[in-house]
């Protein structure tokens, strides 16, 4: 019995350690997690002979070095290593003792730990307590610190401040005023310009007060200068971003606006953006360096932004009565057909504009600006027709003539695809939605034009206008080819053209039969499958594949994947990795420095959870992570990429998936470890494509051959069984 209970594992509050101080032997002791965390400090303490066990705490030997405190004890792990150190209170007034030193290598060092522990929460709070932020905003607001020094300070204030402890809102103009100075100033160091440019990134996207104040001291135009450099460029882009993204909700409450100053500020606007798209295009997008994942996103953020400045004349309704807004229709039929020489008799020109507003294809031939009161897209439909027939009026014009020359069923109606594409655009391009934290997706092309929407609309109805001829529609029709349009254009954009003439080139190979074929090779003909034998077949086959697709799912787990962090700002990206044993039986996981590049070897994954502790995996809003207040305001992109692993005790692992690829993966792994039925979108997709395969496999002999609903009937019997055979 001894024997026996000596080989069982120790209790589960019981944690074996290793704890080091400099300059002596390091204890390998047991600590008991129902003991005070002062206790077990108070022990170690003694064990080297050291006195006032209360100065003292606990950290992390490796990784970021967090202090230990009673709510982040049950975090530690058998085998960790950890390291005595003196208390957080007291270092803070250690190191805000020394950075107001007369020393300057003192105050140099002092600054430079202050950087490292700063992002600690719990040195953070004391330090913060101190009034340690108002110290350190003063030693920059006079001026007097620079190099090294300067960036170890701007650093420790970004860190501090990142923790949501203090308000934004406290920082002094003079502050304000000294940080936009280093953006301003033409030689400043690259660490120092990353961090100010930061520092207001971050108060502009957290107090509009201070947005009024950095937006009088920081225009679009000075930070476009910083493009150039590709040290600063995804710095000053996330700056402009948060600038773009806030100036909406400013500008709508001027209501009292001098319309001169606002005329005059819109065109200094215009051509600053003007510019911006030049510099991002030659220095970042067809710069000499890959384009990382965090500038990714931050062009993917500007495009959406500069998208969204269309919102307003997507929703607004034209109204019938102005004349301003009628003289637009009106100059759209004048470019057409050449309305000069119009007759002079009112009831001869009415008749005549009825005419030539039914060959623009509008639906309300006697009013066509009812057409436009449906939003979206509303006025932005007009808008893009008006561009269309200025700068492109060969195209306009051909377009219009072709059609209204056609026979009236065969007709491909202008202005109603005109509204109606315009939707469609909205919707893939998604004007009006925010951007989606951690997405990437931008378009190269948007940035290689300055009316790169409405060019993409005049490409998009010539697309239109070929595809209606190729299928021979009519107005029946219009709703098919109107899909039919949708998906050549999502297609062409998913293969990232880098130009509009390049979109142009991969629409032309996108034709009606070209879409025809894809869908023929995409999904399996339903006509073909619908007989009872075909469906048993089916139902017999079902069952291998899933098992194939579960064998799969957690092969895949076991191989691992890197998920990112949740953080306050993308910029310092942490990752972490998890994977599952190869006996299926253990989920381990453990923080990285960077995202790897292969596969991360179990003994690196210091955590883990046995699979016979999960009680449930979540997704969405039922995660933990995702009913938090501060989880990222509840984005819809991270919504459908979140899941979370339940396991004893009430505790849980939290997932966002870097793709909806990876997310399927991992809650199908996860539900066929638990015996619970794989639901995913992926695996809906994976089973009909393997059942499909499997299916014209097996059928490949019956080729051209009809199979029978039901069974062939079974033969009389015969007359006699006395059978004869003759092998001679």
């Amino acid at each position: 019995m001894p024997e026996r209970r000596a080989a069982m594992p120790p209790p589960s509050d019981i944690v074996k350690v290793a704890i080091e101080w400099p300059g002596a032997n390091a204890q390998l002791i047991e600590i008991d997690q129902k003991k005070p965390l002062s206790s077990i400090i108070r022990e170690v303490c003694d064990g080297w002979s050291l006195s006032g066990s209360e100065q003292f705490a606990l950290r992390y030997a490796d990784g970021p070095q967090l202090y230990i405190t009673e709510q982040s004890r049950g975090e530690i792990k058998n085998g960790t290593i950890l390291r005595l150190a003196i208390s957080p209170t007291r270092a803070a007034r250690q190191l805000l003792d020394r950075i107001q030193s007369h020393g300057i290598d003192a105050r140099l060092e002092a600054l430079k730990e202050l950087a490292k522990l700063s992002a600690d929460p719990t040195f953070a709070t004391e330090f913060i307590n101190m009034e340690g932020i108002g110290t350190l905003a003063r030693l920059v607001e006079s001026g007097t610190h620079f190099g090294e020094m300067l960036a170890f300070t701007l650093t420790a204030f970004l860190e501090l401040m990142d923790h949501g402890i203090v308000s934004w809102d406290l920082i002094s103009l003079s502050f304000i005023k000294q940080i936009a100075g280093y953006v301003n100033q033409p030689m400043v160091d690259v660490s120092i310009l990353q961090r100010s440019l930061a520092i207001l990134e971050s108060m502009v996207l957290n107090s509009h007060s201070l947005y009024h104040r950095v937006a009088q001291e920081i225009t679009v135009g000075q930070l476009i200068g910083h493009l150039s450099n590709q040290e600063i460029q995804t710095y000053a882009i996330a700056l402009i971003n948060a600038l773009f993204l806030k100036a909406p909700e400013d500008r709508r409450q001027e209501e009292h606006t001098n319309p001169l100053d606002q005329c005059l500020t819109e065109m200094a606007s215009t051509l600053a953006q003007k510019h911006l798209r030049s510099i991002i295009l030659n220095h970042v997008i067809r710069g000499n360096r890959p384009i990382k994942a965090e500038m990714a996103h931050q062009l993917y953020v500007l495009q959406v932004l500069t998208f969204n400045l269309l919102e307003e004349r997507m929703m607004t309704k034209m109204d019938p009565t102005d004349q301003a807004q009628r003289d637009v229709i009106f100059e759209l039929r004048r470019i057409a057909f050449d309305g000069e020489n119009d007759p002079t008799g009112t009831e001869k020109r009415k008749a005549l504009y009825t005419k030539d507003y039914k060959m623009l294809g509008f639906t309300n031939h006697v009013n066509p600006a009812m057409d436009f009161t449906q939003t979206p897209p509303g006025m932005l439909a007009l808008d893009n027709m008006l561009y269309l027939a200025k700068f492109h009026q060969d195209t306009y014009i051909r377009i219009v003539l072709e059609n209204s020359s056609r026979e009236d069923k065969h007709e491909c109606p202008f202005g109603r695809c005109a509204i109606e594409l315009t939707r469609m655009l909205c919707e893939i391009l998604q004007v009006g939605e925010l951007p989606n934290e951690g997405c990437n997706d931008y378009h190269p092309m948007f940035f290689t034009h300055d009316r790169a929407w409405e060019e993409f609309f005049c490409v998009c109805i010539q697309l239109l206008n070929k595809t209606w001829k190729e299928m021979r529609a009519t107005a029946e029709d219009f709703n098919k080819v109107m899909q039919v349009v949708r998906e050549q254009i999502t297609r062409a954009l998913a293969m990232k053209p880098s130009s509009l003439e390049q979109l142009k080139s991969k629409l032309r190979s996108l034709s009606y039969s070209e879409i025809l074929r894809l869908r023929q090779s995409e999904r399996m003909s339903q006509d073909d499958f619908q007989s009872a034998p075909i469906i048993e077949l089916r139902e017999r086959i079902q069952p291998e594949i899933l098992e194939l697709i579960k064998q799969q799912r957690l092969n895949r787990l076991c191989e691992g994947s890197c998920f990112r962090k949740l953080g306050n700002r993308r910029r310092q990206e942490k990752f972490w990795f998890c994977r599952l044993s190869l006996n299926h039986k253990v989920l381990h996981y453990g923080d990285l420095d960077e995202s790897p590049q292969g596969e991360v070897p179990f003994e690196l994954l210091t955590d883990k959870i046995p699979v016979s502790d999960i009680k449930s995996v979540v997704t969405g809003k039922d995660c933990p992570h995702m009913k938090e207040k501060s989880a990222l305001k509840q984005n819809k992109e991270v919504l459908e990429l979140a899941f979370s692993i339940l396991y004893d005790p009430d505790e849980a692992l939290n997932f966002v998936a870097p793709s909806k690829y990876e997310y399927c993966i991992w809650t199908d792994g996860l539900c066929a470890l638990l015996g619970r039925e794989m639901g995913s979108d992926l695996t809906r997709s994976d089973l009909d494509t393997l059942i499909s395969m499997e299916m014209k496999l097996r059928l490949l002999d019956l080729e051209n051959i009809t199979i029978p609903e039901a069974p062939p009937p079974v033969p009389k019997e015969p007359s006699t069984y006395n059978f004869t055979y003759n092998y001679g």
